[in-house]
């Protein structure tokens, strides 16, 4: 309830909000960038146990050569000789003038693979989960670091003021290391993701209590406004919160 106030305040259908009116400065809003962007926005899909690397877009010959030996050296850096090469069960074919081998199974994909850039060469400097996802989305598994949607908004704010500028849908549950995945660390918080559970698709059971079908518009400013004043002296009783403002902010 605490965003509540916020929520149709800054988009003008409920009247100016009591931080609009004191000079409120969003460190949300856009940020002229150094470079003439291509893009508008980010969508980051990282697939928590998705298919392997392996099966669909990076090709390993070696697998095939000594499938069901075991691998011909003692120094394998981050996992134990625990047993034989498994090659990949699916073939792979050269697609575009830029002959990148493809998956079978992406067969459809691949036809655009001259428009995809394809990096093979990342790696992780241990086997395990949790620090391999912070290594992926924070750039560092040991360190707290910002996630790479919060440096996203931190640099170029967003130009969309009805919705939190970086959000974090994960179906049916939280990843491993859950929301340490979208932290913003040393950052302010105002950029660190928020989480919406996406296993639904309708609007009533991704955000709680998104309508009120009892109450009127007139009743409803009424609340908010009782709120956001309720907010403020809580504010006021505390000083500077950023963890607070962000949690407010993530809903307006």
């Amino acid at each position: 309830m605490l965003g509540l106030a916020g929520l149709l305040s800054d988009d003008g259908v409920l009247g100016p909000s009591s931080a609009q009116a004191a000079g409120y400065q969003n460190p949300l809003a856009p940020k002229a960038p150094h470079f003439a962007p291509k893009a508008k926005r980010v969508i980051h899909l990282f697939m928590n146990g998705g298919p392997s690397h392996v099966d669909t877009f990076d090709p390993k010959p070696l697998l095939t050569k000594y499938h069901g030996q075991p691998l011909p050296t003692e120094n394998l850096r981050t996992e134990r000789k625990t047993g034989a090469a498994f090659k990949s069960p699916y073939k792979f074919e050269k697609y575009g003038e830029s002959g990148i081998e493809v998956s079978e199974i992406f067969s459809h994909t691949a036809k655009h693979i001259d428009d995809i850039a394809v990096i093979r060469s990342m790696h992780a400097d241990v086997p395990n989960h949790e620090p391999s996802l912070l290594l992926m989305n924070c750039g560092e598994s040991r360190l707290v670091r910002p996630s790479m949607g919060s440096w996203v908004t931190y640099g170029l704010g967003t130009e969309n003021q009805n919705l939190p500028g970086f959000i974090a849908m994960c179906p049916g549950g939280y990843p491993i290391t859950e929301t340490q995945n979208w932290q913003s660390a040393f950052l302010p918080g105002i950029y660190q993701g928020t989480y919406v559970n996406s296993q639904h698709s309708e609007i009533d059971k991704l955000i709680e209590n998104v309508r009120n079908h009892q109450l009127p518009r007139e009743s409803q400013r009424r609340q908010l406004d009782a709120l956001a004043r309720l907010n403020q002296l809580h504010r006021d009783e505390r000083g500077e919160d950023a963890a607070l403002e962000a949690r407010i902010h993530s809903f307006e």
